[in-house]
């Protein structure tokens, strides 16, 4: 979520994000966190684990996605990844290093 100040919009958190201010704290689903009264983006950070960097330059941050369950990716490094191409032959992930790539998982179920 791209903010120009550390106020956050209530109906902007939960459209951009699902996460909803609510008397009790912000809430997804089930889950609810307890904030402060007008909490802004960083205590939002702090409380849901929601990263938040600021652009200097552009004055701008970015805040999210959130992590209460400690389960983020901490970098966007791939790990060791071998599987089988089109014919059957190991492949791996790693002879594409310093490239982009665009991984595709689909399921029948």
């Amino acid at each position: 979520m791209i903010l120009t100040s550390l106020d956050v919009d209530p109906a902007e958190l939960e459209a951009r994000t699902g996460w909803a201010i609510k008397p009790q704290g912000a809430c997804k689903g089930d889950v609810c966190v307890p904030l402060p009264d007008g909490a802004g983006a960083a205590q939002l950070s702090a409380r849901l684990g929601m990263p938040l960097v600021h652009d200097e330059a552009h004055a701008i941050w970015a805040l999210g996605p959130a992590s209460v369950t400690g389960k983020a990716l901490e970098t966007a490094d791939a790990p060791p990844l071998t599987l089988p191409d089109i014919d059957g032959q190991p492949f791996s992930l790693e002879s594409l290093r310093g490239q982009k790539v665009l991984l595709v998982a689909w399921a029948s179920w």
